[in-house]
């Protein structure tokens, strides 16, 4: 299953619901998957992107709206992704999100 693409995710978390855009894309050179984060004013990168089947794991910093480390397990299903969002001893927050579709390339 792939991953690349961007995606808009909805966390349901205690303090309300946040809404964030997750970019993951494999580099030509080396074909491992990257990926950035953006959301509440910030960009970040992910680390330790995993992904098994459809199963899609990484990990990210944020400081806004609080300093968390989150650790994100999702399962992909064509377009969409369900899962979870950890932070720390929190409990962890529903996860749910939609690949964007590809724009059209002119001349095609």
């Amino acid at each position: 299953m792939a991953a690349e693409g961007v995606w808009d995710l909805s966390i349901s978390t205690p303090i309300g619901t946040i809404e964030a855009v997750v970019e993951f894309a494999r580099p030509r050179q080396d074909g491992v998957l990257t990926g950035t984060a953006r959301g509440a004013a910030e960009s970040v990168p992910l680390s330790d992107i995993t992904l098994e089947g459809d199963r899609l794991t990484w990990k990210q910093a944020v400081t806004k709206p609080l300093r968390l480390n989150l650790a994100f397990a999702v399962t992909l299903d064509g377009d969409t992704l369900t899962g979870t969002s950890k932070a720390g001893r929190l409990p962890a927050s529903k996860v749910t999100g939609r690949r964007r579709a590809v724009p059209a390339t002119a001349g095609r």
